[in-house]
């Protein structure tokens, strides 16, 4: 019975082992990205186990399974996939890009994640595949044209220089309308952009309506840019790409019409002034000769940016990682402007073997030095190169200048192109910048509902700065005492900055009945912000032992005249914010959603009955497309968001964390009094009514997606009010004090955006044709403004003038309409001024672009535009002064001035009695259209098939040319048509053109 027994054993057993190897089997595949190249180090994990496997150089995997398991394929970059086990033995898998417009919601704060169909905010996000490799040594500069209603205007080309980023129109008047930027969790100021190179980049998102920002708080009026930099994947393998590119930047063109030297010297003959009185045609036409100089050619240059970045990847079961390493040296094209920057960055994500705590390191060291271009955007005939460049008289040579002559240089304003060449040979300028950045963030899950986070940053910056200026140059020894035999002086100052900010926070998740998902949220943060300056100004250098940034040179002077006597200067300045809120999420089904924060901010810059402010936001959604109506409908998205919420700002100035930091306190100051006798008086007369401005936005969007995602959208409209605005009052100068810092009046921003993409084609032959658009509409009005000079309820930085009226045909003055619209030679300028429909913010704007690929190769275009723009073109008006003749160039348009044979003309007699009646700002005689359409930005390359990378044994292999602002239409005639304000002899955004190669090991 016993072996009877046994055998049936045996036989249920084998039964077993026979039924469990069926059920087991070895699944292989290949998984490629959209255009078929396979990727490399991909992870195929089964899903609820930790059991994976990872691609091969061919994309191609394989993993031992059971039927019915699921596979989860992931890579960097790519949206996850899923795929059930089955009868097959092969799943061949394709990732997508993980680019979608509406994959982004705030998780906690300071952070983000995916989760497509909940979404109930105003975003965007921008790709790292249109950010990489394009030549701006900022990032926030490729933002421009691809994300609607973002207004970024880089009015420098200076190497490093910020930009004008407004979202959603002007939200203050003289307190801060720049966004919030938090990069990898971490708070952080625009300055930070320089630091960062843009192949780190993997998105970045902007958040625009309160239902987004209302979380941020104090810091969410202006909206808020999250960039997050590239990380590693678990279970991925090792794996290196370099990217570098070499660019060529130029000057944009100008359409001034400048004279040339033989017609300039014949302008000064015949209006009497300058080198051209009295000379005969031949001995113009000698001087033209010998010189007809570009004076651009002289102080411009082609400049060459050099970048390379070396990115390192990794993973392991429970730590991965991602690294960069990355140099640039860009040459400015104004010469004596220039940029070097290394920088090291490395992401850190790791869990524990119970996967309930995780962490995350993120560290950021970089090393910046900048030549800088001083005085740019002045009226320095002797510090401004850049006015030199189109105001210098053409009939003066480079040659006339022999450097260690300066002080035998003529003064005079003709000689403002051999000064400017004096200070760019003698005048030395740079700083060097050290930053950190840096965050530390922990998580640990108490339960399965429970989970506690802390995160902690640093952003800390060194800079020391040398201004120098040689004993022989020109202004050493012209501005110099009577008696200094050893002029010239040495700046040196020192800034460091640190700022830090704590956020710790429990959350709550939990599904209930599989219908109902509640997340929600407590938080307290604390952020504190220190600044430390000092200089020391060392006047008398020895030529003989001098050297910029070298002491050796000082002169030691015990005479009894103060020619040497060093100054010093230092400023302590600290700024904090202390914030507790909370946030709860509401979802039904994934079909509707509600959601709401609210925040408690404290602010040092106000009384402590004022420190104290409240904002909320609620926002929510239907997924109408869920609802049974919409089934077998072109429809596969289709969601209404609307949302409503209050935030702050209390930046009173707008310029940095510690600016304005006690306006209401009273300030004293020595100085000379009566008599000249040392005196103490106010230097600020203190308002401790100080109090928060508040911005109050509503928001109604509609996202959609029709015929698989064919085309797909955004549309938002909104309605942005912003009350107790800080402003400047004047006030009795008895005091000592003349303004005094207040809260009135307020703005109203007003308007819709659209976002719009479609594939226009894709076919099995390989070639893939995609459109995009984005397009926005905001105007913005202000009232009691309190203000003679600011229209109740009109545009904001509407122009107040005396309108130009043309030229009087019969003597060749110039001719103004008063007020009521009468034409007159003599107008009031404090009485016949008028409000004009025009100010210098865009009415509409956006961008439009395409991309096409075709079996390995790729075109990408991108254009941007902006209309209802109106500025004063200034540089425009010096060259039609006819008080300019003689001294500097002058546009050949005043050869179409009236004289008595030409009398049907729009430009004045260069002799007109009232040419100074009214000034060039005080009329709309030099206001311009600056309306521009551009191409931004222009790609064109090549992808190596899978055949060649294998043979080459690489992952990826890419080369291409990029083209920047290479073409711009408009009716603005200067260097550049975009800048936020007038831009006046600043220094024009470049052209570029690179080419580069990216290769992945």
């Amino acid at each position: 019975m016993k072996t009877k027994f046994n055998g049936i054993l045996t036989l249920l057993l084998a039964f077993v082992v026979q039924l469990t190897f069926a059920q087991e089997k070895t699944i292989s595949g290949t998984v490629v990205d959209e255009t078929n190249m396979p990727l490399p180090g991909a992870t195929v994990v089964i899903k609820g186990t930790s059991t994976g496997a990872s691609t091969d150089f061919d994309g191609k995997y394989s993993i031992t399974a059971n039927t019915g398991d699921v596979l989860v394929f992931s890579y960097v970059g790519y949206a996850d996939q899923s795929a059930t086990i089955g009868a097959q033995n092969s799943i061949n898998i394709t990732l997508e890009p993980d680019n979608s417009l509406d994959e982004v919601i705030i998780e906690a704060a300071y952070d983000i994640k995916k989760t497509k169909p909940t979404t109930n905010v105003a975003i965007q996000v921008v790709s790292a595949e249109t950010i990489e490799n394009r030549p701006n040594t900022s990032v926030i500069q490729t933002l421009q044209g691809q994300t609607a209603g973002v207004n970024i205007t880089t009015g420098s080309g200076q190497p490093g220089a910020t930009s004008d980023i407004i979202i959603r129109g002007i939200g203050s008047i003289n307190g801060s309308t720049e966004p919030l930027f938090i990069i990898d969790g971490i708070p952080a100021r625009q300055t930070a952009f320089r630091n960062i190179n843009s192949s780190e980049i993997a998105s970045v998102t902007v958040l625009k309506d309160a239902g987004a920002t209302g979380i941020y708080g104090n810091r969410g009026a202006n909206g808020v840019i999250i960039v997050k930099t590239k990380a590693g994947k678990f279970k991925s393998s090792f794996k290196i790409d370099y990217s570098g590119s070499t660019s060529v930047a130029s000057i944009q063109d100008s359409d001034y019409n400048l004279m040339d030297s033989t017609q300039q010297l014949n302008l000064e003959r015949s209006f009497g002034v300058g080198q051209g009185v009295g000379m005969s045609d031949a001995e113009i036409a000698a001087l033209a000769r010998y010189a007809n100089t570009d004076w651009e050619d002289v102080f411009f240059r082609e400049a060459i940016t050099h970048t390379h970045t070396l990115n390192i990847t990794s993973g392991s079961e429970k730590l991965n990682s991602f690294s960069s390493i990355g140099y640039t040296d860009q040459d400015g094209i104004l010469k004596g402007s220039t940029l070097k920057r290394f920088n090291f960055r490395n992401n850190m994500n790791g869990k524990s073997n119970n996967e309930k705590f995780t962490y995350g390191t993120n560290l950021a060291l970089s090393y910046t030095k900048r030549d800088i271009a001083t005085s740019v955007g002045t009226a320095g005939v002797n510090q401004n190169f850049i006015l030199g460049a189109y105001k210098g008289l053409t009939y003066i040579s480079p040659a006339d200048y022999n450097p260690g002559d300066g002080a035998a240089i003529f003064n005079g304003f003709a000689s403002t192109p051999l000064l400017l060449m004096d200070k760019l040979n003698y005048d030395t300028n740079y700083d060097e910048e050290v930053r950190v950045l840096g965050g530390l963030n922990g998580s640990l899950k108490l339960s399965n509902t429970l989970t506690a986070n802390s995160r902690f940053s640093v952003d800390y910056s060194s800079i020391s700065r040398l201004y120098s200026r040689h004993p022989d140059s020109f202004n050493s020894q012209f501005f110099a005492e009577s008696g200094n035999t050893t002029p010239g002086y040495q700046t040196h100052n020192s800034f460091r900055t640190v700022s830090y900010n704590l956020l710790n926070s429990i959350n709550y998740s939990k599904v209930f009945n599989e219908v109902h998902t509640v997340n929600a949220g407590v938080y307290m943060e604390y952020f504190k912000a220190h600044y430390r300056q000092f200089g020391v100004t060392a006047n008398g250098l020895d030529v003989k032992t001098y050297s910029p940034g070298d002491g050796s040179g000082f002169v030691d002077d015990n005479s009894s005249n103060d020619f040497f006597i060093d100054t010093a200067t230092a400023q302590i300045s600290d700024s904090g914010l202390f914030s507790y809120f909370g946030s709860v999420d509401y979802d039904y089904k994934r079909k509707y959603g509600l959601a709401a924060t609210v925040r408690r901010d404290a602010s040092f810059r106000f009384v402590q009955d004022n420190a104290w402010g409240t904002f909320y936001s609620v926002s929510g959604r239907w997924n109408i497309d869920q609802e049974n109506f919409m089934q077998n409908t072109a429809f596969n998205l289709l969601k209404l968001r609307a949302s409503y919420g209050v935030t702050g700002n209390q930046n009173i100035s707008g310029t940095s964390y510690f600016s304005a930091s006690n306006n209401t306190l009273n300030l004293y100051a020595t100085g000379a009094g009566y008599q000249g006798l040392n005196s103490i008086f106010y230097a600020q007369i203190a308002n401790p009514d100080l109090k928060w401005e508040t911005s109050t936005q509503s928001n109604i969007g509609l996202d959609f997606g029709l015929f698989k995602n064919k085309l797909s959208g955004t549309v938002d409209v909104y309605n942005k009010k912003t009350e107790e605005l800080f402003t400047v009052q004047n006030i009795q100068t008895a005091a000592g004090a003349s303004q005094l810092s207040i809260n009135q009046g307020e703005l109203l921003n007003k308007g819709a955006e659209l976002s719009l993409n479609y594939k226009l084609l894709k076919n099995s032959d390989g070639l893939n044709i995609s459109l995009s658009a984005n397009g926005s509409f905001n105007d913005v009005t202000r009232t009691g403004a309190n203000d003679s000079t600011i229209e109740e309820g009109g545009k904001l930085y509407q122009y107040y003038v005396v309108r130009y009226a043309g030229v009087n045909p019969a003597n060749g003055n110039l001719l103004f309409y008063t007020k009521d619209g009468a034409i007159t030679e003599t107008p009031d300028v404090d009485n016949d001024r008028v409000f004009l429909d025009k100010n210098r913010l865009p009415d509409y704007q956006g961008g439009f672009g395409m991309n096409i690929d075709y079996k390995g190769f790729f075109l990408e275009g991108q254009f941007n535009y902006a209309i209802g723009i109106d500025r004063f073109d200034y540089d425009y008006s010096d060259l039609m002064d006819p008080g300019s003749i003689g001294s500097f160039r002058t546009s050949n348009d005043l050869a179409n001035a009236w004289t008595p044979t030409n009398t049907n003309t729009n430009i004045p007699s260069l002799t007109a009695t009232n040419l100074n009646s009214v000034g060039a700002g005080e009329s709309d005689r030099f206001i311009q259209d600056a309306d521009y359409l551009r191409m931004r930005f222009v790609s064109l390359g090549y992808n190596f098939n899978k055949d060649v990378l294998k043979k080459l044994k690489l992952s990826n292999l890419k080369l291409f040319i990029n083209g920047e602002n290479l073409l711009t239409f408009s009716k603005w005639r200067g260097y550049d048509a975009e800048g936020f304000a007038t831009t006046q002899s600043d220094y024009p955004t470049p052209k570029l053109i690179s080419a580069g190669v990216e290769i992945g090991f």
